[in-house]
């Protein structure tokens, strides 16, 4: 297996859930890791933190100048960022909430992949974070679906249109994985988002970080194009098998 060892890496939405787990495993790996969040105090070294809010512009502007400073170049790019808002039919949605889960999802990943293609090096990697939501719809979640979608699309589009040039580019798309993903969707109702995991062991942000090095770490003429996680006791997004308490 290569060794990241001098490698460097970019993690956004590293602040929490699998972007934090993400940037600490790749730091465990050996490389130099710099982690994009609006909440940088929940960053910890080795992880250096440097402030980010991917649907702003000039916000992603200013963190990639000095992402790349700070690392001299990019080997690793993993578009973490990511939510969803409700879990309600899509004629109770709203502008806003549109608004901010496409902003995040797509064009905030779309951005990042943009500005950091110039700084990564040949033989580098991105990753993005989809979901089994952007596989198979269910219902209740078309706003996150869309989004999930969205990100697959331009995942292969990108391969395509860097065909030719050595850069490896993987979507891992989990299920189920307990982390503060609900009580954002539930907008900090604990309850609601306690049930979500509720008579299922569901995966660990960890569990998707090992999928990440994995997936950077094969040889340099192959790419792993996408890999799907689930719980075992999940087999699509809208279905999960639970035990009764």
């Amino acid at each position: 297996m290569p060794s990241l060892e001098g490698k460097s890496a970019v993690v956004t939405g590293a602040s929490s859930g699998i972007g934090a787990a993400t940037a600490r495993a790749l730091a465990g790996e050996g490389a130099r890791v710099v982690g994009g969040a609006r909440r940088t105090d929940r960053i910890a070294p080795p992880v250096t933190a440097l402030e980010l809010d991917v649907t702003n512009p000039a916000s992603c502007e200013r963190f990639v100048t000095a992402a790349a400073e700070e690392l001299s170049g990019l080997d690793i790019l993993v578009n973490a960022a990511g939510l969803a808002l409700g879990r309600d039919p899509f004629d109770n949605s709203t502008e806003e909430d549109e608004r901010l889960v496409l902003e995040t999802n797509v064009n905030g990943l779309i951005r990042m992949t943009r500005l950091c293609l110039p700084h990564l090096r040949d033989g580098g990697h991105i990753v993005n974070i989809g979901s089994v939501a952007g596989r198979q719809a269910y219902e209740k979640g078309s706003l996150y679906v869309t989004s999930k979608f969205a990100v697959r699309g331009f995942t292969y589009a990108l391969r395509e249109d860097l065909l030719g040039r050595p850069i490896h580019i993987t979507t891992v798309d989990p299920g189920l994985v307990q982390t503060d993903f609900s009580l954002v969707r539930f907008r900090g109702d604990e309850e609601t988002a306690r049930k979500v995991y509720e008579g299922v062991e569901a995966m660990k942000p960890e569990d998707i970080a090992e999928c990440v090095v994995f997936a950077v770490t094969r040889p340099p003429h192959v790419n792993v194009d996408e890999l799907v996680v689930k719980a075992l006791a999940q087999s699509s997004g809208g279905r999960i098998l639970r035990t009764e308490s």
